[in-house]
């Protein structure tokens, strides 16, 4: 099948492209950056902030992936209605058959973060041009050059005492990168998936507090922490978003729109993406493991 990628050379993206290839797909990596693509499939131009670039992008796909997002901007939920909306029409008008996207985990009770319910707005606006969207939502995904997975990283193994406040409680279910890659491969071809939306995690169920602490061990790390049960209130938040970004080099943006997620239960209670795609995702120690040698790998590689 002909599929195009938006997102190509994102963290999920570039693992994504070479699965589909290696399952026998035709791949299109959609890009701004055709001729610094390094990755695997058919770079092709194509902006989502550019209505005018998609058709070229996706004609003659039967399927196209949707993994944009613009954390890193103030703007990021108009930008990614916008973004998202564009791309749903662009794909109705190109004969589109199916959409999968990658979202995020949490309940639609109206407690979501600004993050998570623009990632729930984006399910929504993908179907602007009557294609149907498949939508997996994941928590913190456990890969190397995952933002989330380097934050919580880099603060495991960089801060000397950690003063936690409230978030640090609340539950997430981790998955690793190698096992969203398998869900999002094999959604693309069972009729039963269209136009669902499924939840996927790892076995694990930990508090935030909790998982810092289990990779510090993996680590064989000493990580002390000071629990100030500090309320999720604005300023609080602003300053916890400037601390994180200061520790572990990830934009105050970026850590603001993550940290006000983390007082969102991020957990999987809809189990029925096994009955659809049936699998065994790896535990939490194997994937943060894994994550962990992919890195030393790479820290090697760029030293020869």
């Amino acid at each position: 099948m002909r599929v195009l990628v938006a997102g190509a050379s994102g963290f999920v993206g570039r693992r994504l492209t070479a699965a589909l290839v290696a399952a026998g797909h035709e791949v299109r990596a959609m890009t701004r950056r055709v001729d610094a693509y390094p990755g695997a499939g058919k770079a092709v131009y194509g902006d989502v902030h550019e209505p005018e670039s998609l058709a070229a992008a996706l004609d003659g796909c039967a399927a196209a992936y949707y993994l944009v997002h613009s954390l890193d901007d103030r703007r990021f939920a108009q930008r990614d209605a916008a973004a998202a909306t564009a791309f749903g029409r662009a794909t109705g008008e190109a004969g589109i058959e199916r959409i999968v996207y990658l979202g995020g985990l949490g309940a639609d009770d109206g407690t979501l973060s600004a993050h998570l319910s623009s990632r729930r707005e984006v399910e929504k606006l993908l179907g602007a041009g009557e294609v149907p969207v498949t939508t997996l939502r994941a928590g913190i995904v456990i890969g190397h050059g995952g933002i989330s997975w380097e934050m919580t990283r880099k603060l495991v193994e960089r801060l000397p005492l950690m003063v936690v406040p409230q978030w640090v409680h609340t539950r997430c279910q981790p998955i690793a990168i190698a096992d969203v890659v398998h869900y999002l491969v094999e959604v693309l071809t069972v009729p039963a998936a269209a136009g669902r939306a499924f939840e996927i995690g790892g076995p694990d169920v930990f508090s935030y507090l909790d998982m810092m602490r289990r990779l510090a061990e993996i680590e064989g790390r000493v990580l002390p922490m000071l629990p100030a049960l500090v309320p999720m209130v604005e300023p609080v938040t602003w300053l916890s978003a400037r601390w994180v970004a200061l520790f572990t080099g990830v934009d105050a943006h970026t850590s603001r729109a993550l940290i006000d997620s983390m007082n969102t239960e991020v957990v999987v209670h809809d189990h029925t993406i096994q009955d659809v795609v049936p699998y065994r995702p790896m535990t939490f120690d194997d994937a943060a493991i894994a994550a962990l040698a992919e890195r030393a790998a790479q820290s090697r590689q760029s030293r020869r």
